[in-house]
C-alpha cells in the first residue's frame, strides 16, 4: 500500500489540520477491516453503524462519544477455554473509529443478535438554519416625507 508523508503540508498550511487527520485515518482504514461493519442512512438526518461483534457481549465492549468522532473498543478477557480444533469467530481485542459531521450526535446503542447498532441523528441549531430575511425598502411616500424634511 502506498503512504504519504503529509508532514510538509503541517507546515505551510493554517486551519486545515482536520482535513489532515482525516486523510490519514482513511489511510489507517484501509488497513483495518475487523470487526465487519455497515453505515446506513435511514432518512435524510437519522443514521445507523452496524458493527458484527459474534462473540462479545455488551460488557465486553465500550462505546465513546466524543465531538466529531465515535469510538467502539471491544476486549475479551483471557479466559481459559477448551481445546479447538478450529476458531473461525475472531474474539481479538478491537477499537473502531468514525468520524462523525458536524451536529450528528450518538443518540442509541442496541445490542442484538450479535450485532452492535449505534443510532446517529444530524440535529442542527435553530440560529443555524436557513432562514429567510425581509426586505425592507422605501416608498414613494416615506421618500417625499423625508424629501420634505430636509427642506
Amino acid at each position: 500500500m502506498r503512504t504519504y508523508d503529509l508532514t510538509p503540508l503541517f507546515r505551510s498550511t493554517i486551519g486545515f489540520d482536520r482535513l489532515f487527520d482525516f486523510i490519514e485515518a482513511a489511510q489507517r482504514a484501509g488497513e483495518e477491516n475487523y470487526p465487519p461493519f455497515n453505515i446506513e442512512r435511514l432518512s435524510d438526518d437519522r443514521y445507523q453503524i452496524s458493527l458484527a461483534v459474534a462473540g462479545f457481549s455488551p460488557d465486553e465492549i465500550s462505546i465513546t462519544a466524543e465531538q466529531s468522532v465515535v469510538t467502539v473498543e471491544g476486549n475479551k478477557p483471557d479466559k481459559a477455554e477448551g481445546e479447538y480444533l478450529y476458531r473461525g469467530i475472531s474474539a481479538r481485542p478491537f477499537k473502531r473509529q468514525f468520524s462523525l459531521a458536524d451536529y450528528v450526535q450518538v443518540k442509541n446503542a442496541t445490542f442484538e443478535n450479535g450485532l452492535l447498532k449505534i443510532e446517529l441523528l444530524r440535529e442542527i441549531p435553530e440560529a443555524m438554519k436557513p432562514r429567510q430575511i425581509s426586505i425592507n425598502g422605501t416608498t414613494a411616500s416615506k421618500v417625499h416625507q423625508l424629501e420634505g424634511r430636509a427642506a
